[in-house]
C-alpha cells in the first residue's frame, strides 16, 4: 500500500476524512458498535447515500493500512484519542 515513511501522512489524512463522514453520518466513532455497524450492515439505499457508502470504504481502508503496519512490526495509533473515547463512555 505505501512506504513506511509515509505511514504517519496517510494516517492522519485517513483520519481526517474518516471523521469528517463520521460527523455527516453521525457515527460516534468512540462507540465500537458504531463503527461495527457501519462496517457489516449494508443498506439497499447505501447507494444514494454517498456519505455513509466512502465512510464504509475509509473505514475499510484504515483496518488495511493498520493491519499493514502491524505486519512491518509498527504500532498504528488509534483512530480515536483515549481521552474522547473514556469521555463518550461516561
Amino acid at each position: 500500500m505505501s512506504g513506511f515513511e509515509h505511514y504517519d501522512r496517510e494516517l492522519r489524512d485517513l483520519d481526517s476524512e474518516i471523521h469528517r463522514y463520521a460527523a455527516v453520518c453521525r457515527v460516534n466513532l468512540a462507540n465500537r458498535h458504531e463503527i461495527d455497524a457501519c462496517l457489516r450492515n449494508h443498506h439497499e439505499n447505501w447507494v444514494d447515500d454517498k456519505a455513509r457508502e466512502s465512510l464504509h470504504g475509509l473505514l475499510i481502508l484504515r483496518i488495511k493500512l493498520e493491519a499493514e503496519m502491524i505486519a512491518l512490526g509498527f504500532s498504528p495509533p488509534p483512530l480515536v484519542p483515549p481521552s474522547l473515547e473514556e469521555a463518550s463512555e461516561r
